[in-house]
């Protein structure tokens, strides 16, 4: 069984934001499953780096596509997916330095902020241009 299921209650109702998401999900999942084998700190490096640069595709993305359609919270959005980036970037560099390694709370926080911000943010942004 995967750390994240994808379901329903993730989709958005947007084939390319709904793609990306599973991708994330996906990556996440990679980490968690690695971290229950015992070789989380092999891969730490490489996922962390794969979410930064995946994670700025995908907002910039999903914010293009708030654009067209002139999205009245896209703002704020913004600002929620910078602030993803930042931690994990954090995160990162604490691994670079030695000072962080593969812990139930960084695995936690991927899950809680990429769960809560589909259905939350994400959501929001899905129902307004599936009316």
């Amino acid at each position: 069984m995967a750390f994240i299921e994808w379901s329903d209650d993730l989709s958005v109702k947007n084939l390319t934001i709904d793609s990306e998401h599973k991708k994330l999900v996906e990556t996440t999942n990679k980490l968690h499953a690695a971290m229950r084998e015992g070789k989380g700190s092999a891969v730490l490096g490489n996922i962390l780096n794969e979410l930064i640069t995946y994670t700025k595709t995908h907002f910039k993305n999903e914010e293009n596509i708030m654009r067209k359609h002139n999205y009245a919270h896209l703002e704020t959005h913004i600002a929620e997916h910078n602030s993803f980036v930042k931690e994990v970037e954090t995160f990162y560099e604490k691994y670079k330095s030695g000072s962080v390694a593969v812990t139930i709370s960084l695995i936690s926080f991927l899950k809680d902020w990429l769960v809560k911000h589909i259905q939350g943010s994400d959501k929001k942004f899905g129902l307004s241009i599936s009316k």
